[in-house]
C-alpha cells in the first residue's frame, strides 16, 4: 500500500502543485490549508496513518514552527519536509531545531522533492525497526510498535488490545514468521503484566522426552545443556510467556500456560 503524504499549505495553487508532485512518485496525498488542520489530522485518535508531512512554514495562525512543536509535544515519530519561499539560513536552522528532517525553497522541482520524500521514508522506516527491536530487548514493546495498514491486522490488533487489558491466558497461533512473539510481546508491555518479567521457552528445541522436565522439574541428573531441576515454571514463577514450534502462548497463570503447551508438544 502506497505510503500517505499529508501536505500542509495555505496557498491553494503551490497545494495543488506539491499534491500532484506527490502523487506522481505514487504516494497518496492528503491535503490540508492550515497549521491546525494538520495537528488535528495528525493527533486525530482513529485517523489515517500519515507517513511524511510536507510542511509550509509561513502560513497564518498556526505555522509551520507551531507544527514542528506540536507535533514533538504529541510525541509523534512522522518525518517533517518543511517548505517556504523565504530560503533564509535563519529559517532553515529554525526548522531543523524544531524537528524537521528536511528543507526545501518553493518552487520545489519534482526531483528534490521525490529525493526528500524517499530519505525520509526511509529513515522514518529504518528509526521504527530501531526503536522495536530495542523495546523489544528492554521488555518495553508496545502496540504502538507494530505497524500495519491491513483491515485485517488492524482487527488482529484490536482483539489483541483486549486481551492486554485482562489477566486470562492468551494462545497465539500462526506460521512461522508471521509475528506471533511480537504480538506477544505487545500484549505483555501494554497490561498489567509489564511490571512482571517477559520469558520465552523454545519448546521445538528441547527433546520429546524433556519437556515435562524442562517445565515443571524432575528427579535426577539431566545433561548439562537442559538442567532445569525446579522447572521452568517454578523458577520463572509469575512470568508470562510460553511457545511451543511455531506458537506462542503470552499471559495467564504459568502452571496453566505450560501445561497447555506441554499437552500440545508433539
Amino acid at each position: 500500500m502506497a505510503a500517505s503524504i499529508l501536505i500542509a499549505d495555505d496557498d491553494a495553487v503551490q497545494r495543488r502543485l506539491v499534491e500532484n508532485m506527490v502523487q506522481k512518485c505514487g504516494y497518496e496525498a492528503l491535503v490540508v490549508d492550515s497549521g491546525d488542520a494538520a495537528v488535528a489530522l495528525l493527533t486525530a485518535p482513529d485517523g489515517q496513518a500519515i507517513d511524511a508531512v510536507v510542511l509550509d512554514l509561513v502560513m497564518p495562525g498556526l505555522d509551520g514552527l507551531g507544527v514542528l512543536a506540536k507535533i514533538r509535544e504529541a510525541g509523534l515519530s512522522v518525518p517533517v519536509i518543511v517548505q517556504t519561499a523565504h530560503g533564509g539560513i535563519d529559517n532553515v536552522v529554525s526548522a531543523m531545531r524544531a524537528g524537521a528532517q528536511d528543507f526545501v525553497v518553493k518552487p520545489a522541482s519534482f526531483e528534490r522533492l521525490q529525493v526528500s520524500l524517499r530519505n525520509s521514508l526511509n529513515t522514518s522506516a529504518l528509526k521504527g525497526e530501531l526503536q522495536r527491536i530495542r523495546h523489544s530487548r528492554e521488555g518495553r514493546l508496545t502496540f504502538a510498535d507494530i505497524i500495519t495498514r491491513s483491515e485485517t491486522m488492524a482487527a488482529v490488533l484490536r482483539t489483541a488490545q483486549k486481551a492486554a487489558s485482562s489477566t486470562i491466558p492468551v494462545l497465539i497461533e500462526g506460521e512461522s514468521g508471521v509475528g506471533k512473539e511480537l504480538f506477544a510481546r505487545a500484549i505483555h508491555g501494554s497490561g498489567e503484566r509489564k511490571s512482571k518479567p517477559f520469558v520465552a521457552v523454545n519448546c521445538g528445541a528441547i527433546p520429546d522426552n524433556l519437556v515435562e522436565s524442562i517445565l515443571f522439574g524432575h528427579e535426577g541428573r539431566l545433561h548439562r545443556r537442559h538442567r532445569t531441576p525446579h522447572g521452568q515454571i517454578r523458577r520463572s514463577h509469575r512470568r508470562h510467556a510460553v511457545s511451543r514450534r511455531g506458537r506462542r502462548i503470552a499471559a495467564g497463570r504459568p502452571s496453566e500456560t505450560a501445561a497447555r503447551t506441554a499437552g500440545r508438544h508433539g
